[in-house]
This record gives C-alpha cells, sequence and structure tokens, in this order.
C-alpha cells in the first residue's frame, strides 16, 4: 500500500510540474502571416507543452484592439506598426523580425492572365479590368494606402475609382476572396495572403519601383501574464528551421 501511495504520489508530482510550467500564450497575429503560423504554432505547442490562442487580423486593427484593451501576451504585426506601440508603451522594448513579404497581384485561377511585369503593362491591365480588389483603409490593413498611392503615380486614379471593391481585412475578408468569387478581376495585396487561396492565381509582383516591402515583428506587451512562455515563441518563429516554412508562404524576405 506504501508503495502504491508513492507511485501515485510522484505521479501527482510529475503532472503538477507539467500543468505549472505549461501555459496559455494569447497572440496577435497578422493576417499576411496566417498561413505560415497555422504551420508553425503546433510544432512550438508539441514540443514546449504551451498552448496558442491566436487572434488573427490586419495590422492595423490589431493594433487599435491592443490600444482598446485588449489582453495579450504577444504581438506580430509590421515592423512600423509594432515600432509605434513601443513608443506608447503598449509592448516592451526590443522588437523581433520575423519575416517579411511584398505587395502581389492575382486573378481568379484559370483566368487569363494580363503582363504586369513593368509599370506601363500594369497600368494597361488595370485600366482594361472592371474590377481590381484591395483591402479597405478603414479595416487596418497596411497595403490599402500604397496601393491608393499607386494608383497616383500611374495617373489612373480618377479612372480606378469607379472599379474598386474594398475588402473588408482580415481572415475572414481576404482580397483574394474578391478575387476567386469572381467580384474582382484583379487583385493587389501582400502576396503571402494570396498564396493562402488556392481559388486564385498570383501572376506577378508590383514593379520593383511600384513596390512595398513590409517586414513582420513580434514583441511582448507590457501587461503580458505569460511573458516567459511568450518569448519562447519568439524565439521559435524568428529561429532558422522556420526559414523554409515562411519561403514556402511568400514570406521568404526579411
Amino acid at each position: 500500500m506504501r508503495k502504491l501511495l508513492l507511485v501515485f504520489s510522484i505521479g501527482l508530482s510529475i503532472a503538477t510540474f507539467v500543468d505549472a510550467r505549461a501555459a496559455e500564450v494569447k497572440a496577435l497575429f497578422t493576417t499576411a502571416m496566417k498561413a505560415a503560423i497555422d504551420e508553425l504554432v503546433p510544432q512550438f505547442e508539441r514540443a514546449n507543452g504551451h498552448t496558442v490562442r491566436i487572434t488573427y487580423g490586419p495590422s492595423g486593427g490589431l493594433a487599435r484592439l491592443l490600444n482598446g484593451g485588449e489582453a495579450a501576451d504577444l504581438i506580430m504585426l509590421a515592423s512600423t506598426e509594432l515600432d509605434e506601440l513601443i513608443k506608447q508603451s503598449k509592448v516592451s522594448p526590443g522588437r523581433t523580425d520575423v519575416a517579411g513579404t511584398a505587395i502581389g497581384i492575382c486573378v481568379k485561377k484559370g483566368a487569363p492572365r494580363p503582363d504586369v511585369s513593368s509599370a506601363a503593362a500594369l497600368k494597361r491591365a488595370l485600366l482594361a479590368a472592371k474590377t481590381v480588389a484591395h483591402t479597405a483603409p478603414a479595416g487596418g490593413g497596411i497595403t490599402a494606402a500604397h496601393i491608393m498611392r499607386v494608383f497616383e503615380k500611374l495617373g489612373i486614379a480618377a479612372e480606378m475609382a469607379p472599379k474598386v471593391r474594398l475588402a473588408a481585412g482580415g481572415p475572414n475578408g481576404r482580397v483574394s476572396v474578391l478575387v476567386s468569387s469572381g467580384e474582382a478581376e484583379i487583385g493587389l495585396q501582400q502576396v503571402s495572403e494570396l498564396m493562402s487561396n488556392p481559388g486564385v492565381d498570383v501572376i506577378g509582383m508590383l514593379p520593383s519601383e511600384l513596390q512595398q516591402i513590409t517586414i513582420y515583428s513580434a514583441g511582448i506587451t507590457t501587461n503580458a501574464k505569460q511573458a516567459d512562455a511568450a518569448n519562447a515563441l519568439i524565439k521559435f518563429l524568428a529561429a532558422p528551421a522556420a526559414t523554409k516554412v515562411y519561403q514556402a508562404k511568400g514570406l521568404g524576405l526579411r
């Protein structure tokens, strides 16, 4: 009986130790990273025993959530947005750059592929399209303002206004869905988001003189309750082993 009680006591102590070290990390991730994060986080959970509760959204939207009092241990979004949160003392100093992407161009899978290899060719393709999709500025996506500037640089802002279709942003408001559903002929968005939708074909990237590169960075919030586990997650996502996943998902820039 004593031996049985001893074994039970040891087993209970081990279980208690495991439970004590396991944490639930509340994380805010930009939608542009979703395809990679959905693959990498389960690996982290299996390796470390922690669980991660994720909220996805556009970078600007996530910043508003945190500023509005959303509880989170970790946030990953565009580096420019993260720097602002650090200045506002919402995120602790010291960001970690994890991955990056650029703006791509897509059409519905199997549809004709217009030439977008140069600024002049892109201008012709946009003018020829009946509808063009990008994220709504109000949603907090970081590509919207840039794409509107691209239209201005190409001298077609007035012509584009009536044909633009806006995506709300976030996992349920993607530009690629407007294209795959036929609501828009051409979509402009971070290529990592476009590549995650099998219903579209990525036909190219914005020409270099019109391109915007976005670096995605992570930080620990100043009110984090699970800072140690959140730091472990950041280290896991920034490790060289994750690079192949980012490259496969259109997030190879860093």
